[in-house]
């Protein structure tokens, strides 16, 4: 591989150049390495590896060879003892005692350049010291650090966020007291109906139809304040300025998009010594597994192995490879995600001149499969009025925010100090947006977008969806435990707001078969023979019943047409037509959810991926290539 650009003056007489011209690189690639670690803050050593230059294996051999030591490229996992504070060797692996039957124990090192002369040093003036010592590489340490203790890890994680915080973790799904209540108040209903029939039923039917209007209410003023045109930005990091920025990748059989998740990842603006990739797998996915090391990720990029140990969902994968996090930041993906390629240096700008209170940042989610069927095309408008319409105005006004699942990036130290992910919340996202309000932190929205592509058939969709509003059911539901505390915690207004989002998502979804009925009932009895007169009550609920059902539509399509350009209205032409049919979908999906808690909270419906395809007329599913990327966000403030 080339050296790179020649660049001026180098520190030709520091140790780490004196042991690296030993080692046989040439002036060139040392003083390139050299100008990227000025710039970067990391080493001449850190560069060469980065970059690709040299393979790991091959750079750590020939350090052995002149100490004089031995050099394994793999350790045996139960050679290492699991003992407490290992896991501080997954983000800096320097040395590991090695235990074996057949000698005494060794200790495996990774030597630095930098250090090399001093450990010539020792080992000249201790020659037995050479007897206890093996080299090895930092990508063999680590991964017997993983084998060794992931059982322990694995555990830890599954009951850290329940034994610490109960009150945030949803492994309960519905406490005494909660039961309770909804027991007697079901109960309630029933013995009303059948004593009071007409009366409860009103009294149900205004209280419904009031909490409903009242969510519409909330989408439409979001509606209104979107219509404003926000000024865009267009800033950027320098490289020195840049820290170590960790990516991480949940994936479950993916094997079929993992080709095309390392090139968006290889797109990144990021220096790649300054980049911690991990790409999260279950132990037991060898498909996925082996397309990834098929396909030889850079030395920036883990395959970490999760064991098949508590439940198997993606907030448990990402909380398992979270203390293994090296970055100040911590961005998180989908495996068929393409995110922006500055999307990275904007978050990292943007946390940095914004108040340490904001620990995440989401960023905008655009369906790039609009035009491959109407389910997908109509999810592209629920994404555009979600992503680039409701969430900024959140976000501006400092409301909770129910984030997206991917695209998240954090202040590492925050996630850590707020328990990670919750591994029984099967809509992770969403429960860690409101946790983190709870706590007295905010999140912002970011400009630069991530691409994906929406599912094409209803039986996907409707998998996807259930899984979706059971975790927002399980987000409400542990909210809900001490609805006073909560209160208090989050302030009156934002109060009021997660219950007119999370709630009225969850009883628009739910009811919403029921009031369209209702409303086409009493259109059509009032148009038919004549009746009674309705009292005033009557004809005001039914005007309301109108206003819901039709501004669930409007606020839906409107807050979509609002965000989205032209490019991608025509993607959508008149499959927009279908949005009564998509809320019946939504409803029987909320159903099925309601069921799936009862039967297996915990269970993770899997959503299967394609690899895109590029550059077949209709069938394409990225913008042609004159539509640049800045243009797909049309609005945004300077800060959140």
């Amino acid at each position: 591989m080339a050296p790179g650009p020649e660049v001026g003056e180098f520190p030709e007489d520091s140790a780490e150049c004196r042991i690296l011209k030993r080692l046989g690189f040439s002036k060139p690639a040392i003083a390139a390495a050299a100008d990227n670690a000025a710039r970067r803050g990391t080493t001449i050593e850190q560069e060469l590896l980065a970059t690709g230059w040299i393979r790991e294996e091959a750079y750590y051999a020939a350090l052995a060879r002149l100490a004089g030591l031995p050099f394994v490229d793999a350790l045996d996992p139960e050679a290492v003892m699991d003992v407490e504070g290992m896991d501080v060797l997954l983000q800096r692996p320097t040395m590991l005692r090695v235990y074996d039957r057949r000698r005494a124990p060794s200790v495996a090192i990774i030597p630095q350049a930098g250090r090399m002369e001093n450990l010539l040093d020792s080992i000249a003036a201790m020659p037995t010291l050479s007897k206890s010592l093996v080299v090895t590489t930092p990508s063999a340490m680590r991964a017997a650090v993983w084998k060794a203790g992931e059982t322990r890890r694995a555990l830890n994680v599954s009951a850290s966020l329940f034994e610490r915080q109960p009150r945030f973790s949803a492994r309960i799904v519905m406490t005494g007291l909660q039961g309770f209540v909804l027991g007697a108040a079901s109960a309630g209903a029933g013995l009303g109906l059948a004593l009071f029939g007409g009366p409860v039923l009103l009294a149900l039917h205004a209280s419904v139809s009031s909490f409903y209007l009242a969510a519409l209410a909330l989408r439409g003023g979001a509606l209104l304040y979107a219509v404003r045109e926000l000024l865009p930005i267009d800033r950027h990091t320098p490289d020195e300025d840049l820290p170590v920025y960790t990516v991480i990748v949940a994936l479950y059989r993916e094997a079929p998009v993992a080709a095309q998740l390392l090139k968006a990842l290889d797109r990144l603006d990021w220096p790649k010594s300054r980049l911690d990739v991990k790409l999260v797998c279950e132990a037991d996915d060898r498909e996925t597994i082996d397309a990834l090391r098929a396909l030889r990720p850079g030395p920036h990029c883990e395959i970490v192995e999760v064991p098949p140990i508590g439940p198997r969902t993606k907030p448990k994968a990402l909380s398992y490879v979270l203390g293994a996090a090296r970055g100040e930041y911590v961005a998180v993906y989908d495996a068929e995600d393409r995110p922006h390629p500055l999307q990275l240096r904007e978050a990292c700008h943007r946390f940095r001149h914004m108040p340490d209170k904001v620990a995440c940042l989401q960023a905008p989610l655009i369906i790039s499969n609009a035009q491959a069927s109407w389910v997908s095309a109509l999810f592209a408008v629920e994404y555009a009025g979600l992503f680039r319409g409701l969430l900024p105005v959140l976000a501006r006004l400092r409301m909770p925010l129910p984030l997206g699942g991917t695209s998240n990036h954090f202040r590492t130290r925050i996630l850590r100090e707020v328990g990670g992910w919750d591994p029984y919340n099967v809509t992770e996202d969403a429960d860690l947006g409101l946790r983190l309000y709870r706590l007295g932190y905010r999140c912002g929205v970011l400009r630069r977008q991530t691409l994906e592509d929406a599912p094409t058939e209803m039986g996907v969709w409707m998998r996807q969806r259930t899984r979706w509003f059971k975790g927002w059911l399980q987000t409400w539901l542990v909210v809900m435990r001490d609805g006073g505390r909560a209160r208090r915690e989050m302030g009156l207004l934002a109060y009021v707001v997660f219950h007119l989002l999370v709630g009225g998502m969850l009883l628009s979804a739910l009811l919403h078969p029921v009031m369209l009925i209702t409303v086409l009932s009493s259109v059509f009895a009032m148009l038919g023979a004549p009746r009674p007169p309705l009292s005033l009550l009557q004809v005001g609920l039914i005007a309301v019943d109108i206003v819901n059902v039709l501004g669930a539509y409007a606020c839906f399509l409107g807050l979509g047409a609002v965000a989205m350009i032209g490019y991608e209205k025509r993607l959508i032409g008149w499959r927009w037509l279908a949005v009564p049919l998509y809320w019946m979908m939504m409803a029987a999906a909320a159903w099925r959810a309601v069921y799936d808690l009862r039967r297996r909270p915990f269970h993770w419906a899997k959503t299967p991926h394609k690899p895109v395809v590029v550059g077949q007329g209709a069938s394409s599913t990225e913008p042609p290539q004159k539509l640049k990327w800045p243009r797909l966000w049309r609005r945004q403030k300077a800060d959140a």
